[in-house]
């Protein structure tokens, strides 16, 4: 397994480097913004650790130059700043999650599994509900047979409503699976999620898949009414 680490701060990313290594990973190291972002789109990592505040790009410049070429790659963020503003900026720019320093590496290290884990957990097969396919190897979704684009946040959504068909998921669930952590106060980051969503799976459908649970949240939801 290959882990990209973006960081300035030497001691920290020699740290980072040294105890992901400990654990049997491929670390390499980037320590400004611009050759972060070079590394990241030249050469294939099962994750990235990008900090914030970097010099030449900074973080959120980097995290956009990812996501223009990959749109599923694990990205974790680290910051000194604990601002519901910040988390709620690079969560909708694509991070998958969002690490405040100072923090334990074992907190780092149970994040990196928890990311590797559901990337690994993508198996080749499709989930066909009605008229609706979800290829869990591509990432590709269609509907009647047309072609969905989706960005990664989007997929994840569809594919968790998916494998928990006709199952009502509550905005917290959403949240912790979705983001891989809990973001008290940010559940509304799933409602405009949801929004973005249905539009692109339901819009121009006279069957809408995708249902409120009133009191509770949302669900993928096969059965005609």
């Amino acid at each position: 397994m290959r882990i990209l680490v973006v960081e300035d701060e030497q001691k920290l990313s020699s740290i980072i480097s040294h105890e992901l290594s400990v654990q049997g990973f491929d670390v390499e190291v980037a320590d400004d913004g611009a050759k972060g972002l070079e590394l990241a789109t030249s050469y294939s990592y099962d994750v990235i650790i990008l900090d914030i505040s970097l010099p030449k790009l900074n973080g959120t410049e980097v995290l956009a130059g990812i996501r223009k070429k990959d749109k599923y790659i694990p990205v974790i963020m680290l910051t000194a700043r604990d601002a519901v503003g910040d988390k709620v900026k690079h969560i909708e720019g694509g991070a998958d999650d969002y690490l405040t320093k100072p923090f334990a590496f074992s907190e780092l290290f149970a994040r990196v599994k928890a990311l590797l884990r559901r990337s690994q957990n993508q198996k080749n097969e499709t989930i066909r509900i009605a008229d609706l396919e979800v290829d869990r190897l591509s990432h590709q979704v269609r509907r009647a047979g047309k072609r969905i684009e989706l960005s990664g946040k989007e997929y994840a959504l569809l594919e968790y409503l998916a494998l928990n068909i006709n199952q009502p998921l509550s905005r917290t669930m959403i949240v912790s699976h979705v983001w891989d952590q809990s973001f008290e106060g940010l559940t509304n980051i799933v409602d405009v999620y949801v929004r973005q969503l249905r539009g692109k799976i339901d819009g121009g459908h006279e069957r809408r898949l995708i249902k409120t649970v009133r009191g509770v949240g949302y669900t993928l939801n096969e059965k005609i009414e």
